[in-house]
């Protein structure tokens, strides 16, 4: 009797372990690469300010809240790249998660740099360093979402099977867009 369950038993044990394996082999595959040119998710800007909104609105100056020093040298090999990346740009920061509430983030973007400690104001146009605003932009995740398919075959009972697949998508946490809708060459490839 109990080898009779058994038998009965294993094919649906093995046709689980089978599908097991293929969820396992596809999660594997989500390799860091294949994450990053995932399609990213469709949402509008949640600031639509008006050209002379723009104009009207007072200047703000961002500056860091807190610097911690670094211990090593700056390579004098990223200068350039570095004079260009600190100069000021205007912005407009967006927090998509949370909506309304202030971004805090802590730049480094390069060795030999203090550690900086911002706080950002959204949805109103601000001046900080295109560090500030290219991390702010960069900002993002990997949402992995289950889909139900339904699998070849079924047992001798008429049930169907059905099994899961891994999809991925990106997902924008904060924002950064630039205030002028005038694109500038000095801008760079991500207009920061």
């Amino acid at each position: 009797m109990a080898e009779q369950k058994k038998s009965k038993l294993d094919p649906e044990t093995e046709k689980l372990a089978q599908q097991f394996d293929k969820f396992d082999e596809d999660i594997k595959s989500m390799t860091q690469d294949r994450m990053n040119q995932a399609p990213k998710q469709d949402v509008e800007p949640q600031t639509k300010l008006s050209q002379s909104e723009i104009e009207k609105s007072k200047e703000i100056y961002l500056k860091p809240h807190r610097t911690i020093g670094a211990n090593d040298k700056f390579n004098e090999k990223f200068r350039e790249a570095f004079n260009f990346d600190k100069e000021y740009v205007h912005f407009i920061a967006e927090n998509r998660e949370i909506v309304g509430e202030t971004i805090d983030i802590w730049t480094r973007p390069y060795g030999g740099m203090p550690a900086e400690w911002w706080k950002v104001p959204v949805n109103t146009p601000v001046w900080g360093p295109r560090y500030l605003a290219q991390q702010i932009k960069s900002c993002t995740y990997h949402r992995l979402v289950m889909q139900e398919d339904k699998l070849s075959g079924s047992d001798n009972k008429g049930n169907q099977y059905f099994g899961t697949m891994a999809v991925d998508t990106t997902v924008q946490r904060l924002d950064a867009h630039p205030v002028s809708s005038k694109k500038s060459v000095f801008m760079g490839k991500n207009l920061f």
